[in-house]
């Protein structure tokens, strides 16, 4: 394995949401753990790499990521741990079979699905409380200036999370900001908003010790190039649909060991 690289990691991951069946999912899968597995950024540490397939898929593709260092996460999880639930899955089972951190949050889940504030806060110490890495999406449904999309996007981490860390057993979480406005657009949005809105929300969790260790990462149609124009102010990238072709990943991998290499990223 590649000595250890210096500095704070990129993290990068992928949602695959309901686009694939069952078996596209492990054929995915199965070629992703072999990319990012043997990448040298993710087996040195300089990325942590995460994948986020359906929930009937968990069990298998934590086998295909067994020999990897790459984390697996779930697309939802209950704000109970137990109980007359129909259709819902614990944290508590989420960790048991082997899930590293959980997708809280999402646009479409408070959409469509019409999350609360108060649920997801619940959701979120569901996963703290289960030892699993929340994954919180935030994000402003329309375009705005980027000192009140930052406004906006800090004040939905407010909500998210002061219930949820208010008895002291939080830790670190990964933020994805995720401007509404760009999910599925052709292209993200402009490279100055981004940079603007991910230091405000770090601003906001470095005020926040209880968070110590969190980062920031974008969605919103992220993908080749972003890590570099961004240089080195942009820790991680949230992939859609970019990333269903696996060798794409590869392409954003060689990408962040460049940045990471060229010690613009630190």
């Amino acid at each position: 394995m590649p000595p250890s690289t210096a500095g704070t990691p990129l993290t990068i991951g992928v949602s695959l949401k309901m686009y694939f069946g069952h078996a596209r999912t492990l054929e995915w899968a199965a070629a992703v753990a072999g990319i990012a597995g043997e990448h040298p950024a993710v087996r040195s540490g300089a990325v942590r790499f995460f994948v986020i397939p359906t929930f009937p898929s968990l069990v298998p593709v934590h086998d295909l990521l067994a020999d990897t260092p790459v984390l697996l996460g779930a697309q939802d999880l209950a704000w109970a741990d137990e109980g007359a639930f129909t259709g819902e899955v614990s944290g508590r089972e989420l960790a048991e079979i082997g899930v590293d951190l959980v997708e809280i949050a999402h646009a479409e889940r408070r959409t469509l699905f019409h999350e609360r504030d108060d649920e997801i806060a619940g959701k979120v110490h569901a996963a703290f409380r289960n030892h699993l890495l929340p994954l919180v999406c935030v994000g402003e449904t329309s375009r705005a200036s980027g000192a009140d999309a930052a406004a906006e996007v800090t004040a939905q981490l407010d909500r998210f999370l002061a219930s949820a860390t208010a008895d002291g057993i939080a830790g670190p979480v990964i933020v994805a900001y995720e401007p509404v406005w760009a999910i599925g657009a052709p292209a993200p949005a402009p490279d100055e908003h981004i940079v603007e809105v991910l230091a405000g929300i770090e601003d906001d969790l470095a005020a926040r010790p209880v968070l110590s260790g969190s980062t920031v990462i974008y969605g919103g149609s992220a993908g080749p190039g972003l890590l570099t124009r961004g240089g080195g102010r942009i820790g991680g990238l949230f992939l859609g649909r970019f990333a269903h072709d696996p060798a794409a990943i590869r392409t954003v991998l060689d990408e962040a060991s460049a940045l990471m290499e060229s010690g613009v990223h630190a």
